[in-house]
């Protein structure tokens, strides 16, 4: 082990050089490493799918009429009353999520980058077999999610596009998606949209489950299928509201 002017530790590994930044706390160490940031994509990408899960169940609502739905919108501004104010506690849960969708394209990011600066020197591109379709539009798939996320909040949570003046309503969840849906691009663009939300699920499950070192040899398989049936009920269950709206099946 040879040592730089600067203090720093130098580690030869083969052909590369790898240095060591002396970081003070522990999780800042931590975060910094590969694995690290790996293992906060994984944390933050077990919230987020479970947020998916619970989101898309609660938009099937809608095919039980207005009445359920907007009851339901009601219930989650509600919900921990009188210990919490009205809306509170979902924006608190806002708050998170909003912490993890950033913590994981962040992680994302930086990984890309640390992966790019090992291979200093360019060379060909090697296609792999088993490489899946989904993993390779991750990255593509992942910034067509990051607009859809800040389009849909301005959409159907804010209604502040999308909608002609007075049109949005508060609460009426029914009402603001057959009306925003009956516009063909606005219904097309969320089933795409959802179509990149079903390959990154595909290829991230199965990476969240491997880096958090719950697959083994013998469950491999049924991981696999496991995380490609999620994504693609996640998908079809989402995707049939526009749908739906779109198709008049809902009015």
């Amino acid at each position: 082990m040879a040592s730089n002017t600067s203090g720093n530790l130098v580690h030869p590994v083969g052909n590369v050089t790898t240095q060591r930044v002396a970081v003070s706390h522990p999780a800042m160490a931590f975060w910094h490493t590969m694995i690290g940031k790996k293992v906060v994509m994984a944390v933050t990408g077990v919230v987020l799918v479970g947020f998916v899960i619970a989101h898309m169940v609660g938009n099937l609502k809608i095919f039980t009429g207005p009445d359920e739905i907007n009851a339901y919108s009601r219930f989650l501004r509600e919900v921990g009353s009188p210990g919490l104010a009205y809306g509170e506690l979902l924006w608190i849960v806002r708050a998170v999520l909003l912490t993890c969708v950033a913590l994981h394209i962040t992680a994302a990011l930086q990984l890309s980058r640390m992966s790019w600066a090992a291979r200093p020197v360019e060379y060909e591109v090697k296609r792999n077999i088993e490489m899946t379709f989904s993993a390779r539009v991750m990255r593509w798939g992942g910034v067509l999610l990051a607009v859809f996320i800040i389009f849909h909040l301005l959409h159907l949570t804010a209604g502040a596009v999308g909608f002609r003046a007075g049109q949005f309503r508060h609460l009426a969840v029914y009402q603001n998606f057959t009306q925003a849906f009956t516009v063909w691009p606005v219904a097309l663009f969320y089933v795409v949209a959802l179509g990149a939300l079903c390959l990154h699920l595909d290829h991230g499950i199965w990476s969240m489950l491997q880096t958090l070192g719950w697959n083994t040899a013998r469950n491999e398989k049924t991981l696999k299928i496991a995380s490609r049936a999620i994504a693609i009920v996640v998908f079809l269950g989402f995707s049939s509201v526009p749908v739906s709206v779109w198709a008049g099946w809902l009015h």
